[in-house]
């Protein structure tokens, strides 16, 4: 047993400079002190250290000094980024202020590009800057304020519209849409914005000034007002941008802008997000004028002609579209309301519209088609109507504006509800009408008529030259009682129809040289049916069976028609009867002649030969001549007058009842098979009701020229082929 006393055995000193052996208690501390962290982390987190360190010497480098020191890398790096020389002639200083950049320069100019010619792009007396780093480098472009002094700034487009001032870089570089960014506060002194557009005509000049003031509703109203030209015709504008105290927080900016020029005059109000900023825009639009076109066309578009308007609409812009939505208003005596979007964008800006109209005046429909809207205006339908050449011309003579349509394409939906126009009952009008790099359709067009209905397909190729159109309209079967109640038809016994087609092609600018040019067939056909009219039956054409029921008082009974066809051949704007032959229960009525588009010449010769005895049956043509404008119409005929002499001689030399033999018809006009009449056919096709070829429908010989004499092809006989059209 050991002696209590004796000495313990020394610790072995390696072990003594150990640390005591803890316990184990499942935990371990995971917060270690900078000292003990990995050689990695130590590294990233003194170099993390060491780049803050720097940035925030070189902003409180640049705070101090105002960065003045770097105005001539400013100049250096600038212009070689944009391709153009830009000079700092005063004080400049660039620096974040305490993280918006600070910009701020006296005497900046940047240069034109060398297509330009010499001068500047931009001149400042003094600009001065808050720019928000963050979003303009990774995002939207926002200046929160702009203060420019003697500001000028001129934008310009090249002849060609290639190239323009405000694309930098390369020179050649085709040109970009004007891009600004939006500027959340501005201020302007002595600044101004000069434009040109060679190609588009358009050229303006615009003063900015900012009007500060205080105590008022408003602060820091940006003024502007400027004048210019646009294809020729000289406008002025007058506006301003007014910051209420209300929304300066938020940005939005409100707009008053007056314009007037080309016969307009325009009002545009409403809020802009901010000075510069028109995405999400809330407009409202009231413009007016002599001409709707003209304002379409300051832009280059080719849009009908109209009579005196005034249209309201509210107007947004949403990226490459304005919509001009809650359109309504008038035009001549007509109204109109829809919608309308402005696309602009490659290859060419579009039109897209939804209008309607609920009553279209006669007299509105002519602009769409040509007509002078000043002549309209001044004489209603009378201003249609032109002398040309010492005779009344109505077809129209405006050209199509072709170059327009290379600006633009188009997608319409048109739809009229009633048509106001004195013997001529139209409504229901729809129209889709689309153009396409010039091709023009419009398709279908179709209206009812007299409880009838139009189609129409009209296709208008502008990029041919001449302008070449096809046309193909149809008439349903439509009550004649309706559709000539205008004209002395009584509706209530008269149980025929019409149907009808014109199928032509033409070349011409215009509608007048379209239709001169023109080729194709025109034909209107008469199935069954009774025809009875108010005071004389003229349409039977028989002078002495008019004058015998006019004497008797016996007018109030219908005409039975079998078959009827009234047809046109039409070759190079010369139209022969091609046939005419109406089929009545008395008569066979037989037409010859023509007309002519070139000079609107009419020349017919209507006949009616009684299937029975007539005693007192003229036997005379009727004939119709004049022009379209001024039609005119000879009962009274050489072949009456050569019958009412030789009745009066026979009258003198033998007794009065001889005279009587003149005028009497014995009665054989041979019935009409109605089979190719009511098909449509051609004159040769024709029969009588016993299967024989009829040689009195005439060879298909024309309307007199322009000279007012049948050439030897005029007279030929019509030989194209129109089968199966209807």
């Amino acid at each position: 047993m050991a002696d209590r006393d004796t000495p313990i055995a020394a610790v072995d000193t390696a072990q003594a400079d150990e640390p005591p052996v803890l316990p184990d208690t499942g935990s371990r501390a995971d917060d270690r002190t900078p000292h003990n962290w990995p050689r990695w982390a130590k590294i990233a987190l003194r170099t993390v250290i060491g780049i803050v360190a720097v940035l925030f010497l070189a902003w409180l480098t640049l705070y101090i000094t105002k960065g003045r020191f770097l105005k001539h890398s400013f100049e250096r790096i600038a212009s070689a980024q944009t391709g153009r020389t830009v000079r700092v002639a005063g004080d400049f200083q660039f620096y974040f202020n305490p993280v918006n950049i600070k910009f701020y320069a006296e005497g900046l100019s940047v240069s034109n590009p060398a297509w330009a010619g010499e001068g500047n792009f931009f001149d400042a007396g003094r600009i001065d800057t808050d720019i928000a780093t963050l979003t303009f480098l990774f995002g939207d472009r926002r200046v929160n304020w702009l203060d420019l002094v003697d500001g000028e700034v001129n934008l310009k487009w090249d002849a060609d519209r290639r190239r323009n001032t405000w694309t930098f870089g390369d020179p050649n570089r085709k040109g970009e849409p004007l891009d600004l960014p939006t500027i959340r506060r501005a201020s302007f002194a002595g600044t101004t914005i000069h434009y040109d557009d060679p190609k588009m005509r358009l050229t303006a000049d615009v003063d900015v000034r900012t009007v500060k003031t205080s105590g008022t509703r408003f602060r820091d109203a940006i003024r502007f007002d400027g004048k210019g030209t646009a294809r020729g015709n000289a406008f002025t504008m007058t506006g301003a941008l007014l910051s209420p105290n209300s929304t300066v927080e938020g940005g939005q900016n409100q707009l008053a802008l007056h314009l007037r020029g080309a016969r307009t005059d325009a009002d545009i109000t409403g809020t802009l997000p901010g000075p510069t900023e028109l995405e999400g825009a809330k407009l409202h639009m009231d413009v007016r004028g002599s001409n709707i076109a003209d304002i379409f066309a300051v832009a280059g578009i080719a849009v009908p002609d109209t009579r005196t308007y005034h249209l309201t609409s509210a107007a947004t812009k949403q990226g490459e579209e304005w919509r001009f939505a809650g359109l309504k208003g008038t035009f001549g005596d007509s109204d109109l309301a829809g919608r309308l979007t402005v696309r602009t964008g490659e290859p060419r800006l579009k039109l897209i519209a939804d209008l309607t109209t609920d009553t279209l005046d006669i007299v509105d429909i002519g602009p769409f088609i040509g007509y002078d809207p000043d002549r309209l205006e001044a004489q209603g339908g009378k201003g249609a109507i032109r002398t040309v050449g010492g005779h009344p011309r109505l077809l129209p003579d405006a050209e199509l504006r072709v170059e327009a349509l290379r600006n633009f394409d188009a997608d319409l939906d048109y739809r009229v509800r009633r048509v106001r126009a004195k013997n001529l009952p139209v409504s229901n009008v729809d129209l889709a009408l689309t153009l396409d790099d010039r091709l023009l359709t419009l398709s279908p067009l179709t209206f009812d008529m007299a409880r009838g209905h139009v189609s129409s397909d009209i296709k208008i190729n502008a990029r041919k030259s001449p302008v070449f159109t096809e046309y193909d309209i149809r008439l349903s079967p439509t009550p004649m009682g309706v559709l000539l109640a205008g004209w002395g038809v009584e509706q209530s016994g008269t149980t025929g129809t019409l149907k009808a087609r014109v199928k032509m092609t033409g070349s011409g600018d215009t509608v007048h040289q379209s239709l001169s040019h023109a080729n194709g067939r025109i034909a209107i056909i008469m199935p069954k049916g009774s025809f009875w009219t108010r005071n004389v039956q003229l349409s039977e054409l028989d002078v002495g069976t008019f004058v015998q029921k006019m004497f008797e008082k016996k007018l109030k009974e219908p005409v039975q028609i079998n078959c009827g066809l009234i047809g046109f051949t039409v070759r190079d704007g010369i139209a022969a009867a091609d046939p005419i032959l109406i089929d009545t229960d008395k008569n066979v009525m037989l037409g010859h002649g023509g007309f002519s588009f070139r000079n609107e010449a009419l020349d017919l010769a209507f006949r009616a030969d009684s299937k029975k005895f007539s005693l007192f049956s003229g036997q005379s043509p009727v004939g119709i001549g004049g022009y379209f404008a001024a039609p005119e119409i000879d009962v009274v005929s050489p072949e009456l007058l050569g019958r009412a002499g030789s009745a009066i001689g026979l009258a003198v030399v033998a007794t009065p009842l001889a005279s009587v033999l003149s005028f009497v018809d014995i009665g054989d006009a041979k019935a009409a098979a109605c089979g190719p009449v009511l098909r449509g056919a051609r004159a040769a096709a024709q029969r009588t009701s016993k299967g024989e070829r009829r040689d009195d429908v005439g060879a298909g010989t024309t309307a007199k020229s322009e000279n007012g004499k049948q050439s030897g092809d005029e007279t030929k006989q019509q030989r194209k082929k129109f089968l199966g059209i209807f």
